[in-house]
């Protein structure tokens, strides 16, 4: 992915812009909203998926870099993405077999990744048209909204769906999603850019920090065995920052199973539902910091190991292997058939709350 320098003086500090993004195959017509803090960080986010296709940040020298992965029109998303910059649901992440048991009731899924349902099926969230309303203000926002029904993808109960994507003043992109629901479900949503701080190439000179003692290997389909493994002593251990090249292609077995890591940890937390730190990577040639918080109790670490050149994105970049990393804050994989799991039910008269913030620095040289 090639530095690209964005419009900064297109719009004041503090604003919102909206522009056509096209039409989908189904003849729905998409927009693409431009929010921009006073600092000139510019965040583009689409109702389409709720995808955030560009993120500009500068580097230590002020120069300003798109630091996410993605296209440069809906056409790209629809015809082929690794959920780039995507709102995943209803559920993030696997379902073993595209099934699980609620109330004595067996749902069976769309299943789209092997024998497991992935990223809510055929057609999760990130292939429908939200509807959108813009938030002007010195923190601008964007609310998205969406009514997944009763069987979609096979999952029970109305699922009403809020939003909220907002550019905060300290140079954070900040993910507030609500829900609800008229029949018991299962519920796990989560945000899926793939960052780049350094703007090309691949990712395996990041540093990064996982605020996590612990991890759920698994099997062959990546479904978690049920285990909480501690990352003392194994290639999983990023309590301390570790250049993610460093052990990525490694003899562990998890690693094998997973192409390099692609694994859910487990994170510290002092008390569940806090926002509190996740993980940071820092990019050693730029200086760009990225510093992830979250109220959920996990985060999925994935470094790209499957994108193999085919696809072809912005600024005419072809993405190879490891071009990319993503923090997907959730909770852990196939967690409607794990009981150890911190559950993922919701009920009606509940709602369901999560916070995602994904906030951009930099660092001078040491």
């Amino acid at each position: 992915m090639s530095i690209a320098t964005s419009n900064l003086s297109a719009a004041p500090a503090g604003s919102i812009t909206q522009k056509p993004f096209g039409t989908t195959r189904d003849g729905v017509a998409a927009d693409l909203f431009t929010l921009r803090n006073a600092n000139g960080i510019e965040a583009r986010i689409t109702n389409y998926g709720g995808i955030v296709t560009h993120l500009f940040a500068p580097d230590r020298n002020g120069k300003m870099g798109d630091v996410v992965l993605g296209y440069d029109n809906l056409a790209g998303y629809e015809k082929a993405t690794p959920y780039f910059g995507a709102l995943i649901g209803r559920y993030g992440n696997r379902i073993a077999n595209g099934r699980f048991t609620l109330d004595g009731k067996t749902y069976t899924l769309a299943v789209n990744n092997g024998a497991n349902s992935l990223h809510g099926g055929l057609k999760g969230f990130d292939k429908v048209v939200w509807t959108a309303r813009p938030i002007p203000g010195d923190e601008p926002a964007l609310e998205l909204s969406y009514l997944s029904k009763d069987g979609e993808e096979g999952y029970p109960g109305n699922l009403k769906v809020i939003a909220v994507y907002r550019l905060t003043k300290d140079n954070a992109l900040k993910l507030d999603f609500t829900a609800t629901t008229d029949k018991p479900t299962v519920v796990n949503l989560t945000h899926h850019s793939y960052f780049n701080l350094a703007c090309k190439g691949d990712i395996l000179s990041h540093e990064v920090m996982i605020n996590a003692d612990a991890f759920t290997p698994v099997d062959s389909g990546l479904i978690p065995t049920g285990e909480l493994r501690p990352v003392k002593g194994t290639p999983f251990d990023f309590t301390e920052s570790t250049v993610v090249g460093a052990r990525i292609d490694g003899t562990d077995e998890q690693l094998k199973l997973g192409g390099g890591y692609d694994h859910n940890w487990v994170l510290k937390k002092d008390r569940a539902g806090e926002c509190s730190f996740a993980a940071r990577a820092y990019e050693p040639t730029s200086g760009r910091v990225l510093e992830v918080e979250t109220t959920e109790p996990a985060v999925q670490f994935y470094c790209g190991n499957f994108l193999d050149g085919t696809i072809t994105g912005k600024y005419s970049q072809v993405y190879q292997r490891r071009n990319g990393l993503c923090f997907e804050p959730q909770h852990s994989p196939d967690s409607p058939n794990q009981p150890k799991f911190p559950s993922v039910i919701l009920r009606p008269g509940q709602v369901f709350k999560t916070t995602m913030i994904y906030r951009l620095s930099v660092r001078s040289r040491e």
